[in-house]
């Protein structure tokens, strides 16, 4: 069995928990995680974590749009297949869940995507943020409903004027 490498990462939504092997990055967790417990044979060590932590301070300043990781997140053939639709979400937009069932060739798995995104191990990295309501309200999120808004904010902020100005309206005809 391959060795569970993990290390605390700070970031302005608090510290996560990035959990790696050889094969690449396995988990990014939030402080509230709720999905894959730091077990006791995950050995802490900082080192595999050097580029993760590069990439993460240049997205939260606005600096990086794409991650370019080696990742490895577990999943069932239509996990990844959603997962895969999460990452061609362009930074600053978003998608309803019905657009990703579409995306992936399944119109009606609307809620199976959802239940995919929630199992998303590499949230930020994969961005499951970017999925919201068809009514473009905050939906779900295993980061919580402030961290999405404030991941979206973020992405709003360092993107296109024409982007910043839908990210506007989509917030101002919403309820929080």
């Amino acid at each position: 069995m391959n060795t569970i490498r993990y290390d605390l990462i700070d970031s302005p939504i608090g510290p996560l928990t990035a959990a790696a092997d050889e094969a690449g990055l396995r988990w990014l967790l939030f402080p509230q995680n709720r999905h894959e417990p730091i077990r006791g044979e995950w050995q802490r060590d900082a080192s595999p974590f050097a580029e993760l932590r590069r990439q993460l301070a240049a997205y939260f300043a606005g600096e990086l749009h794409d991650f370019d990781l080696p990742l490895a997140p577990q999943g069932t053939d239509f996990q990844q297949s959603v997962w895969a639709a999460l990452r061609a979400i362009p930074y600053g937009e978003t998608r309803s869940y019905r657009d990703q069932a579409l995306a992936i060739g399944n119109p009606k798995g609307v809620r199976a995507v959802g239940l995919a995104n929630g199992r998303n191990p590499l949230p930020i990295v994969i961005p499951c943020h970017r999925v919201i309501g068809a009514n473009g309200s905050m939906t779900g999120f295993g980061g919580g409903i402030e961290t999405k808004r404030f991941l979206l904010d973020l992405e709003a902020r360092h993107s296109s004027p024409t982007l910043q100005l839908q990210r506007q309206h989509y917030l101002s005809n919403v309820p929080a």
